[in-house]
């Protein structure tokens, strides 16, 4: 049986190599403030327990984070159960996502995409939709970023082919966009500090 010493180690083991990533995860944060900037929408989109990412990110951008400033425009479109069910029904599961970015995106907004492996077929149809309408994407993927790597604007893979070390890194990355999109937006939206780096992972 595995302890959780070593479950432990294993993960303080990726956290260590998710250094590497640093340029690639400043970048897309970059580009998130820039788009609610612009007054565009950060839309997210994932599966599974990447669904339960996407929620978790939109909820802190529209409520809040850590500090006191304007709501946030962000909607994970994983939570209408109407939609979802009716999509999946009427035309199945690989086109969920691009559906709903066919209806409600435009080319000032963002899409995150969060796939474990970055090859998700409806992730990827989520990616190309968004390509279609002009608007940055961000991957946020592991192992070795699948296809989704050479579709998206930035794409930010965990080094680890372990599902669970690679969602616990997806959250972290998360919460740190959230922080520094509270640390660049005052009550009025505007951006207060420098670009963070733009260099790729």
């Amino acid at each position: 049986m595995n302890t959780f010493i070593a479950e432990l180690e294993q993960h303080k083991a990726m956290m260590e190599r998710l250094a590497d990533c640093a340029g690639a995860i400043e970048a897309a944060g970059e580009l998130l403030i820039k788009t609610l900037e612009q007054g565009g929408k950060v839309l997210l989109c994932g599966n599974g327990g990447s669904a339960a990412d996407c929620q978790h990110i939109a909820a802190e951008l529209v409520v809040q984070y850590q500090k006191k400033r304007k709501a946030l425009a962000a909607i994970a479109l994983t939570t209408d159960s109407s939609i979802l069910t009716a999509h999946s029904n009427d035309f199945g599961f690989d086109t969920v996502y691009s559906r709903q970015i066919e209806a409600i995106a435009n080319e000032k907004d963002c899409l995150v995409a969060v796939s474990t492996s970055g090859n998700s077929r409806n992730i990827l149809n989520a990616v190309e939709a968004a390509r279609l309408k002009g608007m940055a994407v961000i991957g946020l993927t592991g192992r070795d970023g699948g296809e989704m790597r050479e579709l998206v604007t930035h794409s930010v893979i965990v080094p680890s082919y372990v599902t669970a070390r690679i969602q616990e890194a997806h959250i972290l990355i998360g919460h740190w966009w959230c922080g520094v999109i509270d640390d660049c937006m005052d009550a009025g939206g505007r951006a207060t500090q420098g670009a963070v780096a733009e260099e790729a992972c």
